[in-house]
């Protein structure tokens, strides 16, 4: 489990990009966009400080 929770972030952090890209050019919400796109790092962060709680 502990090498696909950092598997799992990644994933989500690339939609997250993807998503935001889609909200910028295709809605045009340009702030909810950025908002979004910031979730990435955030995501990857997470999932590898998550794991490495759970491996202590």
């Amino acid at each position: 489990m502990l090498g696909q929770l950092r598997k799992i972030g990644l994933v989500a952090s690339m939609l997250s990009v993807v998503g935001s890209l889609y909200i910028y050019f295709i809605s045009e919400e340009t702030s909810l966009g950025i908002f979004v796109g910031l979730w990435a790092p955030t995501l990857i962060l997470a999932a590898k400080e998550i794991e490495e709680w759970m491996q202590n």
